[in-house]
């Protein structure tokens, strides 16, 4: 199974020159490709990769206006072809439903202050000891903040829009075998508490509060200055390294929660929600955006087939997790928001909202497939009602 090992790296004021040049030439060769395609007459066929590669990267080279592109390494070049290649792809596969999730719009131009980023293939880097070597670059000193579990078979150079410079290797690696602690646990994903586990436990996201209000003051400011200066390039350095350690401080809360829960429990039950949707709501986007419920799945999806015998599962996001008593499986209906705490009356049992809606979904998750459902369950004779024992302002 091939995997991906990030790490950053500090190139010097002579190495970022070239890095620059580097990137430069592989947005500038996937442009003269992409704009190439979209001049072709329509009716005709399109020119393939080799096509483009000869056309966009041998013959350019000889011209005045791309004779720079010969100062720079071969090999990005070609695989900036080849990816764009890869887009068209995923775009008709999205287009004829081949191609799962999301539908993969058009490929479009690339832009210099967004991240820039060239790969090597074996031929054009090698490891030396702590540093990486890269073809007319040289030899990067490298942060390695754990071994590669194997010989990489490329790297991808990158840069973010706050400065920083990464490599990201792509290695093979073998499933790990290690002991569960439980049979399974249900994940119940929301704002306040970031995660509920079937087990009780409750899980709150780290606070970027202060973070996220320094951004959006900075983005007022940006906005009032005057474009090509350089006081909004300082500025818009200065937002970009803000939201890049708010990302990785989520990024990383998110991984190491998603590792737990797939290292202690054989299943992982998590609901589909419609993140997409959600968004929309403009009282609640920058929070759920900020969550990354999505991300979570993606990660603990992804750690799933780094271990042995660990599964995780999605259920409807139609099932009615929270409007269902997970002791006795009485329904008592939709409920709102504030309502935090719920009495069962067929039971007696009083329930946590979240803690609920997590056995719920644990419940749903495991249950056969031809079997009984939440959606199924009808409330029990007798039952009348269930009353909130403790609200919240929403």
């Amino acid at each position: 199974m091939k995997a991906r090992y990030q790490y950053r790296i500090y190139p010097t004021d002579q190495q970022r020159l070239g890095l620059a040049k580097l990137f430069g030439c592989c947005r500038v060769v996937w442009n003269d490709a992409l704009g190439l395609v979209k001049s072709t007459p329509e009716g005709e066929k399109w020119p393939s990769s080799a096509e483009l590669q000869k056309i966009c990267i041998t013959q350019a080279k000889q011209t005045d206006e791309r004779e720079w592109l010969a100062e720079v390494s071969n090999i990005p070049l070609q695989q900036s072809i080849q990816d764009l290649g890869t887009a068209f792809k995923n775009f008709f596969d999205s287009r004829k439903g081949k191609r799962k999730g999301p539908r993969v719009g058009f490929p479009r131009f690339k832009k210099k202050l967004n991240q820039q980023s060239a790969r090597f293939t074996r031929g054009g880097f090698s490891l030396k000891e702590a540093k990486v070597y890269l073809a007319k670059i040289g030899e990067i000193k490298t942060k390695w903040s754990r071994p590669l579990p194997s010989e990489p078979s490329s790297v991808t150079v990158i840069k973010d829009c706050a400065g920083r410079y990464f490599l990201s290797f792509v290695v093979e690696v073998e499933p790990i075998t290690v002991e569960p602690k439980n049979q399974g646990v249900g994940v119940d994903l929301g704002l306040e508490t970031l995660a509920t586990l079937s087990t009780g436990e409750k899980i709150k996201a780290p606070d970027t509060q202060q973070l996220d209000k320094h951004i959006r003051k900075g983005k007022r400011k940006l906005a009032r200055a005057m474009k090509g200066s350089k006081r909004r390039e300082s500025l818009r350095l200065a937002i970009a390294r803000r939201s890049a350690k708010q990302r990785d401080i989520r990024q990383d809360f998110n991984q190491k929660l998603a590792s737990r829960l797939v290292r202690e429990n054989s299943v992982v039950v998590l609901e589909d929600l419609n993140v997409a949707g959600m968004v929309k709501n403009r009282s609640l986007s920058r929070a759920i955006s900020r969550a990354g419920w999505r991300q979570i799945r993606t990660l603990c999806e992804g750690k799933a087939h780094l271990i042995h015998d660990r599964e995780v599962r999605t259920i409807s996001r139609w099932e009615p997790t929270s409007q269902v008593c997970s002791c006795c499986g009485y329904r008592w209906g939709k409920l709102d928001l504030s309502v935090r705490s719920v009495l069962c009356l067929n039971c007696g049992a009083e329930h946590d909202r979240d803690i609920n809606a997590s056995a719920n979904i644990l419940a749903a998750g495991l249950a056969d497939p031809n079997g009984q459902t939440l959606s199924r369950v009808r409330p029990h004779s007798g039952a009348v009602a269930c009353l909130p024992t403790h609200q919240e302002s929403a």
